[in-house]
């Protein structure tokens, strides 16, 4: 397993007007949300382009695990796709594991989005292509919601600015949980997702990592437990920070007698690493921020407040006529 610390694959920049091909690696879309997200795309100056099986459905998947890795891989073939974005997550990417050239895509370096299920994809072509990828909004999900994506963070990421933080809005409830301060390779997603490659070929590889977790709908006791798998696994031990995402909907009952920031701090409290909470990336209630995974990452924690900055582009720039 490669080490997280070598240097990664940045894809070339995105620009206004440029293709943005969309895909559906996992469960089975409806046309309106997708119209409705490519709209927006849109009038976010993108050319938005999917191919029509994407509305193909197989159970709960969209369409056969043949259709759904043909589409992602040609997608990074495309020489006119210049971002490839998910439409949804839902479940049934860990079947393209086995299946995706990972080879293909790292000599096909694209800009790469998506969240929950997805989150296997994001893991794999940052371990297995060595390539930079980025959590974050999704088409037939936060854009084709308003308000639903975070546009400073999705310019920020993707169009090569060298150094930023990321900005908390004013609603924001992020806050710091242990003071400290740290870098590391910002990593991570979809807590269940990233806690179910353990024991597999695909297994994370977090050591030197800003270790970013985020989770919906799952009851603290259940947090706790995945947090102690990961730990047990050792794959806390190099870990540099924790930062964990808005976790939506993570409650036992409405009148529980604890928090979820005190179940977490049981688990992670003890590591000696700052530890940081409520960044709305992923499952969130609104402003779906762009995170860009396989580049450095600074974490300051201090006083309950929590400041994340990027500390490298995670894109290379590109001339116009290119």
């Amino acid at each position: 397993m490669s080490s997280l610390k070598a240097p990664r694959i940045k894809p070339p920049a995105l620009r206004a007007g440029d293709t943005v091909g969309i895909v559906a690696p996992a469960s089975n879309v409806k046309r309106s949300e997708l119209e409705a997200g490519c709209e927006a795309l849109r009038r976010a100056g993108y050319r938005p382009f999917y191919l029509e099986s994407i509305i193909e459905q197989d159970l709960y998947f969209a369409g056969s695990v043949e259709r759904r890795t043909k589409e992602l891989e040609d997608m990074f073939a495309r020489e006119d796709v210049r971002a490839v974005v998910c439409a949804r997550g839902g479940y049934g990417s860990n079947y393209l594991l086995d299946r995706l050239n990972f080879e293909k895509i790292k000599t096909h370096p694209k800009i790469f989005v998506g969240y929950s299920d997805l989150t296997a994809l994001l893991a794999c072509f940052a371990d297995k292509s060595d390539l930079v990828t980025f959590h974050g909004p999704m088409v037939a999900k936060d854009w084709a919601h308003q308000g639903g994506v975070d546009m400073v963070s999705w310019q920020a990421a993707l169009s090569g600015t060298p150094r930023w933080e990321v900005a908390l809005s004013e609603d924001s409830d992020a806050k710091g949980l242990v003071d400290g301060r740290a870098e590391g390779i910002l990593y991570g997603g979809c807590l269940s997702i990233l806690v179910a490659s353990l024991g597999t070929r695909y297994e994370i590889d977090t050591r030197g990592t800003i270790l970013f977790l985020e989770d919906v709908a799952s009851k603290p006791f259940q947090v706790d437990r995945m947090l102690m798998q990961l730990k047990l696994a050792g794959k806390l031990t190099d870990v540099k920070g924790i930062v964990f995402g808005e976790m939506r909907d993570c409650v036992q009952a409405a009148n529980q007698g604890y928090t979820l920031e005190e179940v977490i701090l049981r688990v992670v409290g003890d590591l000696g690493i700052p530890v940081a909470y409520g960044l709305r990336s992923g499952h969130v209630s609104a402003g779906n921020i762009t995170l860009p995974f396989g580049v450095v990452a600074e974490l300051k924690v201090q006083d309950s407040r929590m400041a994340l900055t990027i500390l490298e582009a995670a894109v290379t720039t590109r001339s116009p006529q290119s």
